[in-house]
Parts: structure tokens; sequence; C-alpha cells
């Protein structure tokens, strides 16, 4: 059975160096895999991803083995991605969401409810799929990627972003109504 990462942190503190390694390896690539999609740039998501793994070597000590260990790694990558397109003035906004967060899909009736991961099976190619995952609003697109790709609940994900469980749920929905109306939108044209 293989040993839990609270368990390697454990170990890492008690001061076994080979555990750190261990949480390393677990969690590169599918850090790595996050960070690029916020950032588009595979330079910058290096970077960013070693910064990550500094600053849990840093703080190892402040997490809370109470929660999950995959949940710290992905807020502290997500706070780092977020503070670097800060820094390059890259963040774009969606023209579907104003500043106070409410955007115009909120209103739209939904008689069918689809799965975001069905919509972008839908889709017919990961490139489409990609250009519409990009055209989403940073947050929107955080929130997708940490629940369909890294399989984090909409809860975990709350917690990863510090927002209430209910904001992150109808953000979700958002950006599902989002990917539903571009592929509408695709079969229309």
């Amino acid at each position: 059975m293989a040993i839990t990462d609270e368990k390697l942190v454990q170990n890492f503190l008690a001061g076994d160096e080979k555990a750190l390694e261990m949480l390393i390896d677990r969690f590169l690539k599918p850090v790595f895999g996050f960070v690029f999609q916020l950032v588009r740039d595979e330079s910058a998501a290096e970077d960013i991803v070693q910064e990550t793994f500094v600053k849990v070597w840093k703080n190892i000590s402040k997490f809370d083995a109470k929660k999950k260990f995959s949940t710290w790694v992905f807020a502290i990558a997500k706070n780092t991605a977020i503070d670097h397109l800060k820094k390059k003035k890259t963040l774009p906004f969606s023209a579907f969401e104003s500043e106070d967060g409410n955007g115009i899909l909120d209103n739209l009736e939904d008689e069918t409810i689809l799965h975001s991961n069905a919509l972008l099976q839908k889709m017919d190619n990961v490139k489409e799929a990609e250009n519409y995952l990009n055209s989403l609003s940073p947050e929107l697109r955080t929130i997708l990627l940490l629940h369909h790709q890294q399989g984090f609940s909409l809860v975990e994900i709350a917690e990863i972003l510090s927002a209430p469980t209910n904001t992150i749920k109808s953000k979700h929905h958002r950006a599902v109504l989002f990917l539903r109306q571009q592929l509408a939108l695709r079969t229309l044209l």
C-alpha cells in the first residue's frame, strides 16, 4: 500500500529528506500541467512550478495535517501562477463577466444540464477545447481545470481558492454554461 501524502509530510518533518523528494515526484507533473494550462508558457510554467515547490519546502512545517496535502500544494501553485500573471499584466477578462463577478450567462434558463466533461468531449479536437477554455476568465478556467483535470471536488476547490463553496459551484456552472453556449454556436455555423 502506498504511503499517504500526509504521512510523507510527517516523515519529512521528522528528518527524512527522501519523503520530500517523494512528494515532489508525486506532484511535479500534475502541478506543471495545471500551471501550464493557466499561464500557457512552458518556460514560465517551469519557473512557477519551481517556485511553488520552494514555497512548499519553506512552509511545510505550517501545513495543517487535518487537511489534504494536494489541496495545499495546488493552492500554492495557483497563487504563484496568479502572482506571475499579475506581474506580467496578462490577466485576460471574460466578456461574459463583469467586475463584480456577475455574468450574462447567469440568467439563462438551463433545461438540459450537460456535464462540462461531456461538452469538452463533443468538441472536435483538443485545440478547439483549449481555445474555449482559454476564452474563460482565469478564475473560471482554474475551477474547470482543478475539477476535471486534477479531480478536486468543488468543496476542495473552494478551499484552494479561499472562496465559499456555493460561489465555486455557481462559477463552475457559469463555465459549463459558457462551454455549452460555444458548442451551440459552433453547431449553428
